[in-house]
């Protein structure tokens, strides 16, 4: 049986006032996009990864500015941009780039590429279901424009492909979105009212195809306004529905349906110190949280995290909570994004890591396990309960010996790899820095113990400094560490 898989996708929407738009002027705002990118190479770090070309569409917005998604421009060592009757190439490049939602805004410098361009505006409205759409774009098969169009069929949370971490609100249909439409414009009454982003192919689901909506679009724009992107603030925290009448009792809730109960709450998050667990959450910012998860909003149920989704660093959301049983109002704040991210794919930086005597230590991450052979169980454990079981409090970074690259220094040591460093000469590692200043101290001998094992790793110093012009030449080593992102 065929496997069914998620598939990013790039494509261009198109819109105007609330009236009928006409493909000439849907062309007007319409951008072909093709990017050469670099992907990183996990296995080997310090060489660069494979050169490969994608391509994608794009739509102008106000401010001379080309909106699209993240995965079409992501890794990009070049990018160059196409309108529609006009035979020129201009290079872009990107301005501002949001891997947690999928979104993309490129600038051109050429001037004259805007010329007899319009500008596509967006509604402020969730489209109903039922409602028919059309999405414009450049997908595979030509390199003229594509209009299809379909129904709108759902509108919930829905993982975002790109990061394979983060969820956000998503609105499904059944118009064909096929790879290069990635990034294009989807258009209801002359308006955008979507990004198209990911479909999905299979056996299981066919003609399904997702939008980002308006509001992650927005809120993204809104984001970058003062230059920078912060990323989306989250609660950091689990629940559970309060359905069953005799929970809801013990827990002094009424039969009115509201209310859900917090399971745990992330040491470090957002919620840390001020929601504890056993609290029923009531309401959020005077929306009342129904006791299967959802608040109502814009007019549509939808799951309690879409309030927080439109919060930005800094702002902050009113609770109203009950704590044994007793009522009781708190204030949850937003400081900063959830700094651990070893889940979710990376995309624009280099593979990080440290090169000792052959040893190749790289801290774990989503890309790192999708690129390595580790068979451990422990690191699969830890990488898989990171964030439930608090890991990150021990070890901001889950350093493994990934390979060893023989050479007479580490003779008998390959039955250490997959390891996870714990201490070097008895001084507890945290971080990948830390481990390369541990390993920069003077000492005639380096005790490394990896976590789980009785034996340690023992490096003699003048071996491993006579040994590393050696390695270096030998696997064409160009730099020994990298330690930044």
């Amino acid at each position: 049986m065929r496997r069914s898989v998620w598939i990013l996708f790039v494509l261009a929407v198109s819109i105007l006032p609330a009236r009928a738009i006409s493909i000439t002027e849907v062309r007007k705002s319409l951008v072909h996009i093709t990017t050469t990118a670099q992907e990183p190479n996990y296995r080997v770090p310090w060489n660069p990864g494979g050169v490969n070309s994608g391509a994608g569409t794009g739509f102008i917005i106000g401010g001379q500015r080309i909106l699209t998604n993240a995965h079409v421009v992501s890794n990009a060592r070049f990018i160059s941009v196409e309108r529609e009757n006009d035979p020129k190439h201009y290079i872009a490049k990107v301005r501002h780039i949001a891997h947690d939602c999928d979104l993309a805004v490129l600038e051109v410098s050429d001037a004259k590429f805007f010329e007899g361009t319009m500008d596509l505006s967006f509604t402020n409205q969730i489209p109903p279901i039922e409602s028919s759409v059309s999405v414009y774009g450049y997908p595979i098969g030509g390199d003229r424009l594509s209009v299809t169009t379909g129904v709108v069929s759902r509108i919930a949370f829905q993982q975002y492909s790109h990061s394979s971490a983060d969820s956000h609100l998503a609105i499904q249909t059944n118009a064909a979105i096929n790879p290069g439409n990635s990034g294009g414009p989807v258009l209801q009454d002359g308006k955008v009212i979507g990004v198209a982003f990911q479909g999905f192919s299979g056996d299981v689901a066919q003609n399904v195809g997702y939008m980002i909506p308006v509001p992650v679009i927005q809120r993204f724009l809104k984001d970058i306004e003062d230059g920078h992107y912060d990323r989306y603030m989250d609660l950091s925290l689990t629940t559970f529905p309060l359905l069953n009448p005799a929970q809801r009792k013990s827990l002094g809730l009424g039969d009115d349906g509201q209310g859900v109960l917090v399971g745990s709450v992330v040491s470090g998050g957002a919620c840390d110190g001020v929601l504890k667990v056993g609290d029923v959450i009531l309401s959020l910012d005077g929306h009342p949280v129904q006791s299967d998860g959802f608040v109502e909003l814009d007019g549509e149920r939808m799951e309690m995290p879409e309030i927080v989704e439109r919060k930005f660093k800094g702002d902050s959301v009113a609770a109203h909570i009950l704590r044994n049983k007793d009522p009781m109002d708190v204030t949850i704040r937003f400081d900063a994004a959830w700094p651990f991210q070893i889940q979710a794919s990376q995309y624009d930086i280099q593979p990080r890591y440290v090169l000792f005597g052959g040893l190749l230590f790289q801290p774990v991450s989503r890309d790192f396990m999708r690129g390595n052979q580790i068979d451990s169980l422990r690191v699969r454990y830890m990488y898989d309960f990171y964030l439930s079981e608090e890991f990150y409090k021990s070890h901001p970074d889950l350093i493994v010996l990934s390979s060893v690259l023989p050479d007479p220094v580490n003779t008998y040591l390959g039955g250490f790899r997959g390891g996870i460093v714990d201490t070097i000469n008895g001084e507890k590692i945290k971080t990948l820095d830390a481990m390369a200043a541990a390993l920069a101290k003077p000492a005639e001998q380096y005790v490394i113990q990896m976590m789980g094992e009785g034996r340690p790793i023992v490096m003699e110093r003048a071996a491993v400094e006579a040994s590393r012009e050696r390695i270096k030449a030998r696997y064409n080593v160009r730099n020994e560490q990298n330690l930044s992102e």
